[in-house]
């Protein structure tokens, strides 16, 4: 029977650091799956689209199925599995994708939803998954929890808008706390989102600087 390894902190060198804290903020796009005209929908063009579009269609529309704990477990426990059950193709085909999420979700590409955007995306995507194909290890420890955190940190924020998230799917309970409008706006994007950068460079920095 597999189970799910605990994450041993100590083992992790700067690197696999550097690539998770990268990794984590693509993996914060994946709730938004279920959302046709989202940023994920964009990323890889008409591919992506399709994809979020029957994603939508499955899990009942925007901010139901994958803005749940149930989402965040599924995606965390099905990164580690592919990681032993498929290997290495399995784990740089996600870095791939985490990676062209990062890359439109930080802004390193071009603006816009048409072919120069997501050309783009794609081009800087399989250059970064060829560059941690030197160093990212077939089965890397930390990638599940790099994946749940993200997802989670997303939860998080949708909470802290009026409409709050079913993070008990499949029950209609709707956990919010209204801080801000919705997603996107100036308190999130000038105060929040610096906020949450800077609290994770600190857990960074603490990290590394505290390795046995």
């Amino acid at each position: 029977m597999l189970t799910f390894p605990a994450l041993q902190v100590g083992q992790l060198g700067t690197v696999d650091l550097l690539m998770g804290t990268f990794l984590t903020a693509g993996a914060a796009l994946l709730p938004d799956a279920d959302h046709p005209n989202g940023t994920i929908s964009h990323v890889l063009g008409p591919i992506s689209h399709v994809a979020c579009k029957l994603i939508a269609a499955v899990t009942g529309g925007h901010r139901h199925a994958t803005h749940s704990l149930a989402f965040v477990a599924a995606v965390s426990y099905g990164t580690w599995a592919g990681e032993h059950w498929i290997g290495r193709w399995f784990t740089l085909g996600l870095v791939f994708f985490l990676l062209a999420l990062a890359i439109r979700a930080l802004n390193l590409c071009p603006p816009g939803t048409g072919p120069r955007s997501y050309f783009s995306v794609t081009v800087l995507a399989v250059a970064g998954t060829f560059a941690m194909d030197q160093w990212i290890s077939d089965k890397p420890s930390w990638l599940p929890f790099s994946v749940g955190l993200g997802a989670l940190a997303h939860l998080i924020g949708d909470c802290l808008t009026d409409r709050g998230c079913r993070l008990f799917w499949p029950l209609k309970i709707r956990t919010r706390a209204p801080l801000i409008d919705r997603t996107g706006n100036k308190l999130e994007v000038w105060v929040l989102s610096p906020l949450f950068v800077l609290a994770t460079l600190a857990v960074l920095w603490y990290i590394i600087t505290h390795q046995p």
